[in-house]
């Protein structure tokens, strides 16, 4: 076990080496393939109007005048030891884990980033413990009553929920629970150490609304998953050992049934640590997702790199812990 994950660890730094590569490429590669000069490129941080001084001196502080493998490797060196940085007579020390300074404001993206994580980290969190529930329990219900009127009306609303869109969505419920019947008032993200009443109570409709997209999608997995499982030999023994019904459902149907849903769970929460860009536009909220609008708008590459390692750790972090779980929800897993 310490050797497998010693090797998922130094995939995962690998796989975050090629995803900084490929984001610089983007960014500094592909312009120049297009056309763009070092000065054209350094130009979009000025202004209109720039004067030669001015955009050498861009060219000179963002390391644009240099080759592209030696930008690419002073921003590496930058995340593990930190940089110094020169925009005025003072040069500005950023301290590991440095992702450099935005290009248009020149604050630094690293702080920037954990201050928004905990709005993403509550969003995700919350709409991922009621999808999965919500979820499980309907795809469950729908197996067991195959058929029925219940499943029938279950797995239409779930095929409602995985067809319409998040902005769709989010913004009728916006305008039937905020605007129309003004069942709140207005959401603003309060942090949970300040009042955990209000965290919770501002983020009852994200997380809802984030939830019926995901919790259709696991439903109807769950259900085909039990179907499935249902209908194995192990279950037909259990079942002849007189083992009750709902140890037969919970511990060897279910089990079996979830092994799927762990790898999706995974991708999806690590995706959703990386931002919920729709949800967060849709509801105001000022975590990864919109911050990392912000940057491609205004094509600040500190903030575009910064927010995609961040939300890809995520993600490859996620998928290790489920490969990690496995053994633990199916026995199968274990015996082979």
């Amino acid at each position: 076990m310490a050797a497998y994950i010693i090797r998922r660890v130094f995939a995962a730094v690998l796989l975050l080496l090629v995803v900084s590569a490929v984001t610089f490429a983007i960014f500094f590669l592909v312009p120049r393939l297009g056309g763009q000069t070092t000065d054209s490129l350094a130009a979009q941080y000025v202004g209109k109007g720039a004067d030669p001084d001015a955009i050498a001196a861009i060219k000179a502080n963002l390391g644009l005048d240099q080759p592209l493998y030696l930008q690419y490797w002073h921003f590496i060196k930058a995340i593990v030891v930190g940089a110094e940085y020169n925009f005025g007579p003072n040069p500005s020390v950023c301290n590991a884990p440095c992702f450099g300074y935005s290009f248009k404001t020149h604050v630094e993206v690293w702080p920037e980033i954990v201050q928004r994580i905990p709005v993403t980290l509550s969003l995700a969190l919350g709409a991922a413990v009621l999808w999965v529930i919500s979820g499980v329990a309907i795809g469950v219900l729908s197996a067991l009553k195959r058929g029925s009127i219940f499943d029938r009306v279950a797995m239409a609303v779930a095929l409602a929920g995985v067809s319409l869109p998040m902005f769709f969505t989010g913004l009728a419920a916006m305008a039937l629970f905020v605007t129309n019947w003004e069942i709140w008032p207005s959401i603003d993200f309060v942090p949970f150490s300040e009042d955990p009443v209000a965290w919770a109570s501002n983020l009852v409709l994200p997380w809802c609304t984030l939830a019926f997209l995901y919790s259709a999608l696991y439903a109807r997995l769950t259900r085909a998953g039990m179907l499935e499982t249902m209908g194995e030999d192990y279950i037909r023994t259990a079942r002849a050992k007189g083992l009750r019904e709902r140890k037969v459902v919970v511990r060897h149907g279910l089990r079996a049934a979830l092994t799927p849903l762990v790898t999706i769970f995974g991708m999806d929460f690590g995706l959703l640590l990386g931002g919920a860009v729709i949800t967060e536009s849709v509801f105001s909220f000022q975590g990864m997702g919109k911050y990392a609008i912000t940057g491609v708008q205004s094509s600040d590459l500190p903030i575009v790199m910064g927010v995609t390692l961040v939300a890809a750790f995520f993600i490859v972090f996620c998928n290790l812990l489920v490969d990690l779980v496995y053994a633990a929800i199916d026995p199968r897993v274990r015996l082979s």
